[in-house]
């Protein structure tokens, strides 16, 4: 007769725990996780990690599956959450634990607003889950969870496992997601900008995996996929901060038949090497935050690599290469003017920046910048945090003047006439598929949608 009190309640009968991982969908009004979705690579990694103790269901509401209204079947629901689905992850937390399951939040909403998050959860993740992966496995197989898990440090990259995407492919529904394969090479920002999340999290710590580690993961999507000509993003906050690494990882890509796409800090484009060599080695665009073409708002956010009078010459580097640049341009802060518009319009258009994005300053809790000017909040709806609502108040500019200046640079810079000044270099390809997608998006905004 088996000893029922002896045996652990994660072998009761025999049975392992099951988990549930959520990827819930955000209700923002202008949908952005539904253009273009990726595979969500965090969840993935807890995935891939969970099973090997554990059996595991992963659900993304992002392409359409439904997060079970019986959860019986589960013993733990884990829920990845940013800003902008917070509201969404409490609700299937709340869900969970009515039905006496354990819920666990991870992601960087919950670490920023602690406290809140917890009303929602059995246990809170603040920081890398790998760096209190093996307390939290053995506390769930336990059945004493603790309320929140803080890593104190950090793993080796080198630790990393390849994500097990088998776990997506054998889903019901793989097809919506975008055909570019989310790839790690390094972690971490030790820029700094007052508006950004991440150094709250995880300082400003810079890590990198070996490049063998690196290329390794790729060939392993090649064979997976049985060719060579594979597609990757590579999801790093800025792959270039160590320029002997990344010269290193982009030399060893050369020959390997791959393209991909990363972020990358402006001041290393100033260095005409470094997009040949990402030329070289597959790269196709490059994402930039320019954030402003003001040198006093670049100041003011403290982006010490953006160097206003040089961002000329880091794009003509970057074209020379045949690399499109994706620039990121925030409006807002409290030095930016109505005429900062018109200016970033120009610069736009001169430079023919292949896809710029435009997003409206956005506080977000937990940030430094977040206490500054809460006071000044329009309103603290979830939601909307997602970087394409108005917020608050900047000083210089009132709001019905700031949404329609807003609405006014995307449609003329996606105007036909003016895409088609700016990428009349490029042959037809998906950077002009994006463009025109833009264009019927821009043609969708109004300032009450903005609000």
């Amino acid at each position: 007769m088996v000893n029922v009190m002896s045996t652990p309640p994660y072998a009761l009968n025999g049975r392992r725990k099951k988990w549930l991982l959520v990827q819930p969908k955000s209700d923002t009004p202008l949908r952005v996780d539904s253009a273009s979705i990726s595979i969500p690579l965090n969840l993935l990694m807890v995935a891939t990690a969970a099973q090997k103790h554990f059996d595991i269901d992963l659900i993304d509401e992002r392409v359409g599956d439904k997060v079970p209204t019986d959860l019986s079947a589960y013993d733990v629901v884990a829920i990845t959450s940013r800003t902008l689905n917070a509201k969404k992850t409490y609700a299937i937390g709340d869900h969970a634990l009515a039905q006496g399951k354990r819920v666990i939040l991870g992601g960087v909403h919950p670490a920023l607003v602690i406290d809140e998050a917890l009303q929602h959860a059995t246990s809170i993740v603040v920081g890398e889950i790998e760096s209190i992966w093996d307390e939290l496995v053995e506390d769930v197989k336990q059945d004493a969870l603790k309320r929140v898990y803080r890593s104190n440090g950090f793993k080796s990259m080198n630790d990393m496992e390849h994500p097990d995407f088998t776990i997506m492919t054998r889903r019901k529904r793989s097809r919506p997601y975008n055909t570019r394969i989310p790839i790690l090479a390094t972690k971490g920002c030790p820029i700094g900008c007052n508006f950004c999340c991440a150094p709250k999290i995880y300082g400003k710590v810079y890590r990198t995996r070996d490049v063998d580690h690196v290329l390794d993961e790729i060939r392993y999507h090649q064979d997976r996929l049985g060719r060579p000509g594979v597609n990757f993003s590579f999801m790093d906050d800025n792959i270039c901060f160590r320029p002997a690494f990344a010269e290193a990882l982009f030399n060893a890509m050369i020959g390997m038949g791959v393209k991909w796409n990363s972020n990358i800090s402006m001041n290393f484009l100033e260095k005409p090497h470094i997009p040949q060599l990402a030329k070289e080695a597959g790269c196709e665009l490059l994402s930039v935050g320019f954030e402003s073409v003001s040198p006093e708002t670049i100041k003011l956010v403290g982006k010490g690599s953006n160097r206003v009078a040089r961002y000329g010459t880091v794009v003509e580097n970057t074209h020379k290469e045949g690399l499109a640049l994706q620039g990121y341009f925030i409006f807002g802060f409290d030095t930016d003017t109505p005429e900062g518009f018109q200016a970033t319009y120009d610069f736009i258009m001169e430079n023919c920046i292949d896809f710029p994005v435009f997003t409206i300053a956005t506080p977000f809790p937990g940030t430094d910048w977040y206490e500054e000017v809460k006071h000044r909040l329009v309103h603290s709806d979830w939601d909307k945090y997602d970087t394409i609502h108005y917020m608050y108040k900047p000083a210089k500019m009132d709001r019905d003047e700031f949404l329609k200046s807003f609405i006014k640079i995307q449609r003329e810079v996606y105007s036909w006439k003016a895409i088609h000044k700016r990428l009349g270099y490029r042959k037809f390809d998906w950077v002009w598929g994006v463009n025109i997608a833009m264009h019927f998006f821009s043609r969708r905004l109004t300032p009450e949608v903005l609000l």
